[in-house]
């Protein structure tokens, strides 16, 4: 490890879920990811890695052990806590891009944004066109997302993942659904934020390419960390 802190980190977190026969999908993980780095989790399918991703990232709270985001202890924070540091310092990108087709581009982007309400609404269009910007689409900024191709609509996801300035990117297989070419800009994007921007990238991914051009890979195997 370097000398960079790190911005999560685990203490035998474990997760099961709750049924007629209590399946434990994680089973005393114990993890830090530095701040700006680029990881990748992977694994087969039931290793644990999508379970791992939800619940550092805050969009599952059920769970035994410790996580620390940014210092701070994660289950020692509110319902509304939890809520408020997701909307504002973590962003999300998944498989599918889950646009509003019928909304222009920079709609999309600034949604979150909007929620978060800590802009105006001038504002937050003039930062969500920087942020198409960054990722080559500002010139796309007023056509419906419907009109866009796949690579570019998931180029739109990650500026909406970026609009309210996260310090963490989470991606559940975030180039699952694309072709090489576009697997190969989207990865170029993530590299660029982790090296240039200081973001956190976090993602799952079946590519075994792919994950061998990040920093670190978490590898799972039946809820345990093989290496890291």
């Amino acid at each position: 490890m370097s000398n960079r802190k790190a911005i999560i980190s685990t203490k035998g977190l474990r997760k099961t879920y709750r049924g007629v026969i209590d399946y434990v999908a994680l089973k005393g993980v114990d993890i830090e990811i530095e701040e700006g780095s680029f990881v990748s989790i992977v694994g087969q399918s039931g290793s644990g890695k999508s379970t791992l991703l939800y619940v550092l990232s805050t969009l599952d709270t059920s769970y035994e052990g410790e996580i620390y985001f940014n210092d701070l202890l994660l289950r020692k924070l509110g319902k509304n806590q939890i809520s408020a540091l997701r909307n504002s310092q973590i962003g999300f990108v998944f498989q599918f891009h889950y646009l509003l087709p019928e909304f222009s581009v920079v709609d999309n982007v600034s949604l979150p944004a909007l929620k978060l309400g800590k802009l105006k609404a001038k504002e937050i269009r003039a930062k969500a066109i920087e942020k198409l910007d960054l990722l080559g689409l500002a010139d796309q900024a007023d056509k419906k997302a419907s009109q866009l191709s796949g690579g570019q609509q998931q180029r739109v996801a990650i500026a909406r993942a970026l609009i309210n300035e996260p310090l963490v990117i989470f991606g559940d297989e975030p180039t699952g659904n694309l072709d090489s070419e576009n697997t190969d800009v989207v990865f170029e994007i993530f590299k660029n934020l982790s090296n240039n921007e200081g973001k956190t990238v976090i993602i799952v991914t079946h590519d075994n390419d792919l994950a061998a051009k990040t920093d670190m890979i978490i590898r799972l195997k039946d809820g345990l960390v093989l290496n890291w």
